[in-house]
């Protein structure tokens, strides 16, 4: 494996040969199950750095780097990079990667071995940005804990599944606008960002991939519901999504009567669905819970 003596030189990042190089060395072999694909093309990851628009000054923040790919391009732009990593091997080498191939970046380097999903903080500066490719299997869950978790996250570009990306992107009326379309827009604005080819991966997976823009919201919903409030709403509407509102809403309401009061009062047809709402009008649903539920609520809490 070729070393480095700086972030500038044409070796800083990793190639097809280096790639599997490196997995050989760790005896390493991507699996379904962990939702591996590793990035193994230079010049498709100064791609996302780029459309990410990551700043000298940006603490970012990189969950699933695997063999590094990704995390040497960052480390070229960004001020700092912390990535989280779960699998052993993969967090135990990574370090050393990063030392061998960008030894003047080192420091600005820091790895968390962890299940993201368990992430409740993180080493040094508050992250800026958010920038990952993220496993197919959990990337949605993924993108709206660390959302969450980190407001101080301006920016996020995230490469995952066409399909997810297209739902993340969704606005409504679209038919696959859902669950994530709703629950990404509560925290930023939202947009496809480019695709993504299958050769560009090692193993190359059997689907296409997406790029996936999130701006966090300058000024949040406006609503006096809190968010488990408000996704509650969400999560009911499309559990039954072929049902109008009134319908599935009714569990949650107490009753379909009930949901009829809640969606009349926030100036909602009862007879729409939800893949026609914004996340706003799913606020003011969710502000008109009726007042029994909410007394009936409180004294079980």
């Amino acid at each position: 494996m070729s070393t480095t003596t700086g972030p500038d030189s044409p070796d800083a990042l990793l190639g097809p040969a280096d790639i599997r190089e490196l997995a050989a060395a760790l005896g390493v072999r991507p699996t379904k199950q962990k939702g591996q694909n590793f990035v193994i093309d230079a010049n498709t990851v100064r791609r996302i750095v780029r459309t990410a628009e990551v700043r000298p000054d940006d603490v970012v923040v990189e969950v699933g780097p695997g063999l590094g790919s990704l995390t040497l391009a960052l480390l070229e732009a960004a001020d700092r990079v912390t990535a989280v990593e779960i699998d052993d091997i993969l967090a135990a080498a990574l370090p050393a990667t990063i030392a061998a191939r960008m030894p003047e970046r080192k420091d600005r380097f820091a790895l968390v071995h962890s299940d993201a999903m368990l992430v409740r903080e993180l080493p040094g500066p508050a992250p800026t940005a958010l920038v990952a490719n993220l496993p197919y299997n959990v990337a949605v869950p993924v993108l709206l804990h660390m959302l969450d978790r980190f407001p101080t996250i301006e920016r996020t570009l995230v490469m995952v599944q066409a399909e997810v990306a297209d739902r993340l992107a969704a606005k409504p009326g679209n038919k696959v606008y859902g669950v994530p379309s709703v629950k990404a827009n509560w925290y930023a604005e939202v947009k496809r960002a480019g695709s993504i080819g299958r050769n560009v991966f090692w193993p190359a997976p059997n689907v296409d991939s997406g790029l996936v823009s999130l701006v966090r919201r300058t000024e949040p919903v406006a609503t006096t519901a809190s968010k488990r409030e408000v996704f509650a709403v969400v999560d009911a509407a499309f559990a039954q999504r072929r049902k109008t509102l009134r319908a599935a809403l009714a569990t949650w309401a107490g009753s379909p009567a009930a949901a009829e009061e809640a969606l009349v009062a926030a100036g909602i047809s009862p007879q729409a669905r939800g893949e026609a709402l914004t996340v706003e009008e799913f606020a003011r649903i969710a502000e008109n819970k009726p007042a029994q539920e909410m007394r009936e609520k409180e004294a079980t809490a």
